[in-house]
C-alpha cells in the first residue's frame, strides 16, 4: 500500500502547490482544506469577504478536474433554486424535473448565513447521505460529492446563525485570515489571481480522487488511537468545561480527518500527533465553553492536554 500512497501523496502535493499560487500565503489552510475532501467531508469557512474563500473553491475544483456550481446565498433565496424543480412540458403533458446547481462535484454556498434557516437545511440531506429528495424522489449527487461552504463573521449585518444540526454536518472550519505582507501585496500588484485560476490544469480526475478517497479509509487507526479519540469524546462530555459534548459523530469525523492528514503525508498508520493536529479544525465549532462562547486557542489547549495517550 504504502507504493500507492506515496504516488498519489505527490499528486496531492502537486494540487497543493497549484492552489497555494491561488490562495497565497495560505498553504496550510489549503492542505487542511484538501484533507476535507480526501476525508469524505464538507468545509466550512469563516470570514470577512475578499480574503479568499471564493478562489480556494474555484482552484480546489480546477486542479482537480471536478465540475462546479456557486450559489450567492441571500435572505430570498429559496431550497428549489438550490434542489431543482419538477416544470410541466407541454410536448410530453409530464412533469420533468430540472436538476438545481446542487448536482455538481463541488458546491460553493457563497455567504450561507445569508440565507434563512429553512433553505440552509435544504443541505442537510445532500451533505449527509450525498442525495437530495424532490417531490418524494430521491436523487443521487455526482460522486465526489463536496460542499464548501462560506460564511460571514455573525455580527456582520443580515446574517442567520446556523444551527448546530447544520454546524455538525461540516467536518471543519476553517478561517483563512489576511495574507502576510509579501504575498498580499503580490495579490494587489497583479489584480488578483482570477485569470490564474481559469487557466489551472487538473492534476487528477475525478476517478482518481475517489481512489484516493478509498484508500484514506485504509489508513490504520489501531485500538490505541480509537481509545484516544473516545477519550476526547469522554473528556467533553463528561469535565464541565463545555456546554454540550461531542457526538459520536464528531469522532468519526476526527478519526477520519486524522487518517487524510496520516495519508497526506506518506503514512499508511495514525499518530496521536494527527489526531492532535485535526483537533481545531474539527472540534472547534462543535463545542462551546460553559457560558456558550466559542472556544479560544487555550480552550483547545486544554482539551488536548488534558487527555492522556494511551
Amino acid at each position: 500500500m504504502m507504493s500507492g500512497i506515496e504516488q498519489m501523496v505527490d499528486s496531492l502535493r502537486a494540487v497543493e502547490e497549484q492552489v497555494g499560487r491561488a490562495l497565497r500565503g495560505k498553504g496550510g489552510k489549503v492542505r487542511l482544506a484538501l484533507c476535507c475532501l480526501l476525508a469524505q467531508g464538507h468545509l466550512l469557512i469563516e470570514d470577512i469577504p475578499g480574503v479568499g474563500k471564493t478562489t480556494l473553491a474555484k482552484a480546489l475544483s480546477h486542479a482537480l478536474g471536478l465540475s462546479f456550481r456557486r450559489v450567492q446565498f441571500t435572505s430570498d433565496l429559496l431550497p428549489g433554486d438550490i434542489l431543482g424543480a419538477s416544470v410541466f412540458s407541454r410536448d410530453t403533458e409530464t412533469f420533468v424535473f430540472h436538476p438545481g446547481p446542487i448536482f455538481t462535484q463541488v458546491f460553493l454556498a457563497d455567504e450561507i448565513n445569508r440565507a434563512t434557516p429553512k433553505t440552509q437545511s435544504a443541505l442537510l440531506e445532500a451533505m449527509e447521505e450525498g442525495q437530495v429528495s424532490v417531490e418524494g424522489k430521491a436523487r443521487l449527487l455526482p460522486s465526489p460529492f463536496f460542499v464548501l461552504a462560506t460564511q460571514n463573521p455573525l455580527e456582520q449585518w443580515g446574517t442567520f446563525p446556523l444551527p448546530e444540526s447544520q454546524l455538525d454536518r461540516f467536518l471543519m472550519r476553517l478561517v483563512l485570515g489576511y495574507p502576510p505582507k509579501e504575498q498580499e501585496l503580490e495579490v494587489i500588484s497583479s489584480g488578483g489571481t482570477a485569470d490564474q485560476v481559469l487557466t489551472m490544469d487538473p492534476v487528477i480526475s475525478p476517478d482518481q480522487l475517489v481512489g484516493v478517497q478509498k484508500m484514506v479509509m485504509e489508513v490504520t487507526l489501531s485500538e490505541a488511537l480509537l481509545s484516544y479519540v473516545h477519550g476526547i469524546l469522554s473528556f467533553t462530555r463528561e469535565s464541565g468545561e463545555f456546554a454540550m459534548g461531542l457526538s459520536p459523530r464528531a469522532g468519526i469525523g476526527l478519526a477520519r480527518a486524522a487518517q487524510a492528514w496520516a495519508f497526506f503525508n506518506g503514512r499508511d498508520y495514525v499518530l496521536p500527533e494527527d489526531v492532535q493536529t485535526m483537533i481545531p479544525p474539527v472540534v472547534g465549532h462543535r463545542l462551546r465553553t460553559r457560558s456558550h462562547k466559542e472556544l479560544s486557542p487555550s480552550d483547545l489547549d486544554v482539551l488536548v492536554r488534558s487527555v492522556a495517550v494511551s
